[in-house]
Order: C-alpha cells, then sequence, then structure tokens
C-alpha cells in the first residue's frame, strides 16, 4: 500500500520528494525577494510623505493617502508628455520590430553569400560604438535634433533582437519556404504570409524589449529634445520632478504645495516611490498577454542562438 501510495503522488523515492520541497522553498523565498522592492514602493507611494520619513514602511503603508499621485498628476505637462510617450513606444515598436524581422529574415537565408559578414559587422556594433560627442554629431548632421523621429531612427534595428529572430527562423521547415516559392510568391510574400505569422514568439519577445526600452528612454530627450517642449516624454519630465523636489527644496521636511486651501509636504523618497510605480504599470498591464511567446521565444532563441 505504501509503494502505490508512492506512486500515486509520482514520488519514485524519498530524495525526489525532498527534492521538489526545497525546489518550492527556494522559489517562494526568490519570489518574496523579487516582488518585495515593488510592493515597498507602492506601500511608500501611498503613504503621507512627512510620515514616511520616520521609516518602518514594509508591505502596508501607515498613513494612507493619494497626495504623491496628485503631485505628480498636478503637473500639466504629465499628460502631453504621456502621450509622446505611448506614440514613440507604439510607433518605435511597430518599425523597430519590422526591420528587425525583415533584415533577420535575409541574414538567415543560406543562399545569401555575405550572411557571415553581415552578420559580424553586426555583432561588432554590439561591443564597439563611436561614442557619445560623434552620435550627437551623427544626429545633428541628419537633422534630428528637435523632432520627434530622433526617438525613431537610431534604434531601428537592435542587433541583439535581430539574432533572436533570426534563430527562430532558422528554426523553421525549410520545405514551407521552398514550397512558397514553387508556388510562386516573391521574397516580400513569402515573408509577410510565411515567416511573420510563424514567428510570432520570437516577435512578441522583441517587442517586448523594444517597448520597454522606448517607454523608459529619457537621455535621448535630455540630449536631442530637451528644449522642445512639446517632444518631452513622460519619464523625462518625471525626471525633471524628481530634481526639482530634490534640489530646489530649502525645507529639510521636503516640498510644500497647497492643495485645496491644505498643506501637503512631498519628499524626494515619496516622488521617487510613486514615479516608479506611474512609469511601470503600462508595462505590467501588457507584459501579462505576451507572457506565453515570450517564453517561447526566449526558449528557441536561448538554443540556437
Amino acid at each position: 500500500m505504501g509503494k502505490m501510495k508512492t506512486t500515486r503522488l509520482g514520488y519514485s523515492s524519498r530524495s525526489d520528494k525532498m527534492f521538489d520541497i526545497c525546489n518550492i522553498i527556494m522559489m517562494i523565498c526568490l519570489m518574496i525577494v523579487t516582488l518585495y522592492p515593488f510592493i515597498n514602493m507602492i506601500a511608500v507611494s501611498f503613504n503621507d510623505a512627512n510620515d514616511a520619513i520616520r521609516g518602518g514602511i514594509y508591505i502596508w503603508p501607515r498613513v494612507w493617502t493619494l497626495e504623491n499621485y496628485r503631485y505628480i498628476f498636478g503637473e500639466a505637462s504629465i499628460y502631453h508628455s504621456t502621450a509622446i510617450s505611448a506614440l514613440r513606444t507604439i510607433i518605435g515598436t511597430v518599425i523597430s520590430v519590422l526591420c528587425t524581422a525583415m533584415l533577420a529574415y535575409t541574414i538567415g537565408r543560406q543562399d545569401y553569400v555575405l550572411r557571415k559578414f553581415v552578420t559580424m559587422f553586426f555583432v561588432f556594433t554590439m561591443y564597439f560604438s563611436g561614442g557619445l560627442i560623434p552620435v550627437y554629431l551623427l544626429i545633428r548632421n541628419l537633422d534630428l535634433i528637435n523632432s520627434f523621429w530622433v526617438y525613431i531612427i537610431p534604434g531601428v534595428i537592435g542587433v541583439f533582437n535581430m539574432i533572436v529572430i533570426r534563430s527562430f527562423i532558422e528554426g523553421l521547415p525549410e520545405g514551407i519556404l521552398e514550397s512558397a516559392r514553387i508556388d510562386g510568391a516573391g521574397e516580400f510574400t513569402t515573408f509577410v504570409r510565411i515567416v511573420l505569422p510563424l514567428t510570432i514568439p520570437a516577435l512578441a519577445t522583441v517587442s517586448l524589449f523594444v517597448a520597454v526600452a522606448q517607454w523608459n528612454s529619457w537621455f535621448d530627450v535630455f540630449l536631442y529634445n530637451s528644449s522642445n517642449l512639446k517632444l518631452s516624454t513622460l519619464q523625462y519630465e518625471l525626471m525633471k520632478i524628481l530634481q526639482t523636489s530634490t534640489t530646489s527644496s530649502t525645507q529639510s521636511a521636503g516640498d510644500v504645495y497647497a492643495q485645496s486651501g491644505n498643506i501637503t509636504i512631498v519628499t524626494p523618497t515619496s516622488i521617487r516611490a510613486t514615479m516608479t510605480i506611474i512609469a511601470s504599470v503600462p508595462i505590467l498591464v501588457v507584459y501579462p498577454f505576451l507572457q506565453k511567446f515570450i517564453v517561447q521565444g526566449m526558449t528557441v532563441g536561448g538554443v540556437k542562438g
């Protein structure tokens, strides 16, 4: 009976059971370590800034308030900059993924004579760059300063993303592509109707990488569009708010502002926590819908790359 019960539970020996128990404990600890900083940020963002100075806030706010969020969303530039960030994320992701996929398909073809040379040429750029000043001069000579396209064009091709998509394409059955060519399909038709639908997991993985990079980017705004408020992004505006709350305050308790006749105090710590939550929510909303494709895409890319 004891042997039957062990078989029914799926454990062939006591060591297998102990391994599963230890594995579960380790995963729980890893989950706690991973989630705690984010949960702590949520607690601090919803806690009264003056009370947060005392410390001792872990996973639950001690004094609930929405003043930290009112302070940030009270800035008139936040809404326009959020729209610019969303626009650059959508346009930049679509263009970058399509162009990178076309490059990956071209380099992934076995009959392409220069595939190794072109691949090494792009990989070289992953390790060496011209430097900040030459890149700035190049952007200026391309007349992209104070332009929305400075957010899009420099990041059209991502070499690592190209490698991920190429590895996935190389794993596709060659017979499918050959049959499409025999039926009279050109390379562009084969790419659009055959390759793209079959590489959705890799495309979803790369899309998340590009979208996160576009959404979180602020340094390119600082370099190229800092004088143009109409092209300012959410991350750059949040950075300016944090910088203002850190450097311009002359009071030890933090910045003081009036809200509906009441005096409210905010601190750099509370602003930083609130900014983290605001910037993270859009990505956290999108990620669950792409998780299945991301796991599959990274697995294939990691095995073949």
